[in-house]
């Protein structure tokens, strides 16, 4: 993590105002939350829902060293170790640009509208059996997150992989100037973020910003399969010396899958001559798995490690997660976010499940879709099976309209609506029985999870 004395912090965030019996303090790590704030951290209060500057006081109690204050706000207090700048958002920001080219860290930055950090945690585990690898902790994949990301990079690591997300064109540039990565990854152009960008065109040129901090002669690793990141690329190609890798199921693609078995553990398939195995629910995951494999190779992994990286993959909770049930029955929980992309890919797989005696699909709301949101979720409803799913449990009124497409081939009784979280719960505990396999999958702003406890008593 950083570790500097408060005057070349200063320095470094373009800031002022520093008294000079502080300048020699020295500062070991960044936080942006006073109750998670560590001894010789450096505070920075970020304005969201809730303003930082009421909490430099009570983070300065808990061990931090010092703090940003932003000039615009009154009564800093006194006596304290100060650094005043015009933005703290900003200042951390250019803090985290100056930290990251003292480092010589070889960093991976990956995006996508779907599969970021499933391939992160591939790529972690993957490159581990080589170098000392950084990676992004839980979701630090914002604006303000990123920058923590970056500040947080052991000086000793050899390699960093950076998540990055956006809700809005322009943010994956600023991303990638922060992060300046040797190599990037596009994972695959969806829909998520269609209230803010308009199309799939916008998305695929807003993630595409990510070039824009890649290294000279850098590389790009991306989804070959998706004909908007290939026409995009035929102009950035043509301004700059990036190198390029395509993966996906294409035949032209470089990196490409053959032979692929998936099975309810997970999937089984070739590249080239070297055969593959990924722990991990769902086909969805063999272009997440070909992209760690280009990266991989480039580095210099041979087969028999990627292998051993695959094969110790944990992912983290929410993700297509196997929980059993005391009572027999297996909860599988994609419940960290949903898109139309994701949505399908878990429904795909878990039509193909075998071995259980019922199934039960429960689908909440898919957001930030923009004006094809209801299309999105009827499309949804068309495309269930009544024959590969038993029971389908809806939640919120965007999946009511899944519900009522479905409602229009399955039997009768099959298809349920609910509007009361709890209601719903109750309703799948009193039909699930041992032997049954019920899939959860919703955005994560309807917290579908939340009847986890239920199920599981």
């Amino acid at each position: 993590m950083i570790s500097h004395k408060l005057k070349a912090i200063e320095q470094m965030a373009e800031g002022d105002g520093l008294s000079r019996e502080f300048e020699e303090i020295l500062i070991q790590g960044v936080s942006i939350d006073s109750r998670t704030v560590t001894p010789g951290n450096l505070f920075v209060p970020i304005i969201r829902e809730l303003d930082g500057h009421d909490y430099v006081i009570d983070a300065i109690s808990k061990g931090a060293l010092a703090s940003f204050w932003q000039t615009d706000h009154p009564n800093p207090p006194v006596h304290l170790p100060l650094i005043f700048v015009d933005d703290c958002l900003k200042s951390l920001q250019g803090l985290a640009t100056k930290y990251r080219k003292e480092l010589l860290v070889k960093v991976i930055g990956v995006t996508g509208s779907n599969g970021k950090t499933t391939t992160k945690e591939m790529l972690n585990s993957v490159l581990q059996t080589k170098f000392r690898v950084y990676k992004t902790k839980g979701n630090l994949n914002s604006q303000v997150g990123v920058p923590l990301t970056v500040l947080g990079i052991n000086r000793d690591a050899e390699v960093a992989v950076i998540e990055m997300g956006m809700s809005e064109k322009g943010q994956i540039d600023q991303l990638s100037r922060i992060v300046q990565p040797n190599i990037a990854v596009i994972t695959m152009i969806g829909v998520s973020h269609l209230s803010s960008l308009g199309s799939r065109e916008e998305i695929a040129t807003a993630k595409l910003e990510i070039v824009n901090g890649l290294e000279n002669g850098g590389c790009l690793v991306y989804n070959g399969d998706e004909s908007l990141l290939t026409m995009g690329l035929e102009n950035i190609q043509s301004n700059t010396s990036i190198q390029t890798i395509s993966f996906g199921q294409g035949k032209f693609n470089e990196i490409k899958s053959e032979n692929a078995v998936t099975d309810s553990n997970g999937s089984y398939f070739s590249v080239g001559d070297n055969k593959f195995y990924v722990p991990l629910l769902g086909a969805h995951n063999i272009n997440n798995a070909l992209a760690t494999i280009a990266i991989a190779s480039k580095m210099g992994l041979n087969s028999t490690e990627i292998n051993e990286g695959f094969r110790t993959l944990k992912m983290p909770n929410m993700r297509m997660e196997k929980i059993y049930s005391p009572l027999g029955y297996t909860i599988i929980n994609d419940a960290w976010n949903a898109s139309p992309d994701s949505v399908n890919a878990a429904i795909k797989t878990f039509q193909e499940l075998s071995g259980y005696r019922e199934k039960y699909l429960v689908l909440g709301d898919m957001l930030e879709l923009g004006d094809q949101e209801k299309e999105f979720h009827q499309l949804i409803g068309r495309n269930l099976d009544p024959l590969k799913i038993n029971y389908l449990y809806t939640f919120g009124a965007l999946s009511s309209l899944i519900a009522l497409e479905a409602e229009k081939r399955f039997p009768i009784g099959s298809v349920q609506t609910y509007m009361d979280i709890m209601e719903l719960a109750k309703a799948i505990k009193s039909m699930i029985k041992k032997n049954d396999v019920i899939l959860l999958k919703a955005s994560r702003g309807i917290q579908i999870d939340s009847i986890l406890p239920i199920l599981m008593q």
